[in-house]
């Protein structure tokens, strides 16, 4: 089973340590969210996942970080300045601001509000989504020459950068650049817990290829994107593709497809569960076009008259100068996370009766790897051992050691925050250096040799 609703996760998260809302003693700031200790763990682990998949594990990518902070021209000619809005509009009756393409209609076709149920609402306007800053010691806010925005996207970076990337790596196509990053953006309705955030963690590739191997390279990234998502322990029965219109598509998109997950499951309309998880774009070769100095438009203007560089690649093989297109793979850390847990979310009824919350994570991705548990805390010789056995895993394995409860009880705090193995230190341990190995998805327990123990542990995280 999988967690009935956010609400669920929410309620989890603050109880163990994954995620608290932020600046809270202050009253909190709408969808801004803090990881606490498990969830920084868990988010470094999905990154981890991610990086090794994307860029150790193939041949043809490489990493970049980029400023969150970029010149304003790279905005302008990206098309952010113009056109990276949504509709906005207001309720008259209980004043409330919404997105107006994500409110339902009524049977007139007209959009309700979604606070009060009215259909008073003002005329849709475009509502820039860019975070305003201003640069330098001396500037204003009416200063136009100091204005600058905080990234919407992590994307630009890498567009900016292609021809540093090509010449210091001596790559030729196709190849891919990767980005893990902040990224910002002024929502209008920003909710949901962690799913739609105004900061926010992005996961992107850009992969330029040939034209013609466009298609095929966008196939083969969705093809492998689904393998990695499932190898994160997600159920292929919460996932499932959705092929944007010709209407959804962004200006410069050829295709995109969008990988959703069952967020809402306690939705009747099943329509309404899915949300995207990550989409993967084919965004032809206008990015690093609207980036170069030398493409021109119909009148025979340069179409970017700012920039100094062309970015455009020649194939030694071919004779060719052209610009690559770009496959765009991209996905949140935030909502990756947020779908890893709601995945994992299982309740389980012991022989008492009692009702006990598991998180089945993927050993890979649990935050806690072993916790070590002595059975009685006031014998100072099993403390001992089970402080050292602690120590000695700590290296090769994320472990903690933790006597604040009785045994019962520290399995289920374990269990509850995805520990896949707790290793006890009880009296007989002392006699035949042996400890007790509990498996937090079958509860099954094994006699093991402390001397073994670390072995036998590494095989069975890595199994």
């Amino acid at each position: 089973m999988a967690a009935p609703n956010i609400e669920t996760i929410v309620s989890l998260s603050k109880r163990r340590g994954f995620v608290f809302p932020a600046s809270d003693i202050y009253g909190g700031l709408g969808s801004s969210w803090d990881y606490g200790p498990l969830g920084v763990e868990l988010a470094n682990n999905i990154k981890r996942s991610w990086w090794r998949w994307a860029v150790y594990e193939r041949d043809d990518i490489e990493g970049l970080d980029s400023a969150i902070i970029q010149n304003r021209l790279v905005w302008k000619y990206s098309g952010h300045e113009d056109t990276f809005s949504d509709p906005l509009v207001d309720c008259r009756d209980c004043k409330t601001r919404l997105r107006e393409d994500k409110l339902d209609r009524n049977e007139e076709g007209k959009p309700v509000c979604s606070n009060c149920g009215s259909t008073n609402l003002t005329e849709s306007r475009p509502f820039n989504l860019m975070f305003r800053t201003t640069v330098g010691a001396a500037s204003s806010d009416d200063d136009p020459t100091a204005l600058a925005y905080l990234r919407p996207e992590t994307a630009q970076g890498i567009f900016t950068n292609f021809k540093n990337v090509l010449d210091t790596s001596r790559r030729k196509l196709p190849f891919g650049i990767a980005q893990i990053g902040k990224a910002f953006r002024n929502e209008v309705t920003p909710g949901n817990f962690i799913f739609r955030t105004r900061e926010f963690e992005q996961m992107e590739i850009e992969y330029f290829c040939r034209p013609d191997d466009a298609p095929e390279v966008h196939q083969e990234w969705l093809d492998g994107f689904h393998e990695w998502i499932r190898s994160l322990g997600i159920s292929d029965s919460n996932i499932k593709d959705y092929e944007q219109t010709k209407e959804e598509l962004a200006h410069y998109s050829q295709r995109t497809v969008d990988i959703l997950y069952r967020f809402f499951p306690e939705r009747v309309d099943e329509a309404k569960q899915w949300d995207e998880l990550m989409g993967i774009a084919n965004r032809t070769d206008y990015d690093l076009r609207v980036h170069s100095k030398k493409p021109e438009d119909a009148e025979g203007k340069r179409i970017n008259p700012d920039s100094t560089e062309d970015l455009s690649y020649f194939d030694p093989q071919t004779n060719e100068r052209f610009y690559p297109y770009i496959i765009e793979p991209s996905t949140g850390v935030n909502r990756t996370l947020l779908a890893v847990l709601m995945d994992a979310y299982e309740e389980r009824t012991n022989d008492k009766g009692e009702v006990r919350v598991i998180l089945k994570l993927q050993p890979e991705l649990a935050p806690i790897k072993v916790a070590v548990l002595p059975l009685a805390k006031n014998k100072p010789e099993i403390v001992e051992m089970a402080r050292k056995i602690k120590k000695d895993l700590q290296p090769s394995m994320r472990s903690v050691y933790d006597d604040t409860g009785g045994i019962g009880k520290l399995y289920a705090r374990q269990d509850e925050i995805g520990t896949p193995f707790c290793v006890t230190v009880d009296h007989e341990s002392l006699e035949d250096n042996a400890v007790t190995v509990r498996n937090r998805d079958t509860w099954e327990q094994e006699r093991i040799q402390a001397d073994q123990l670390r072995a036998y542990l590494e095989g069975r995280l890595s199994a």
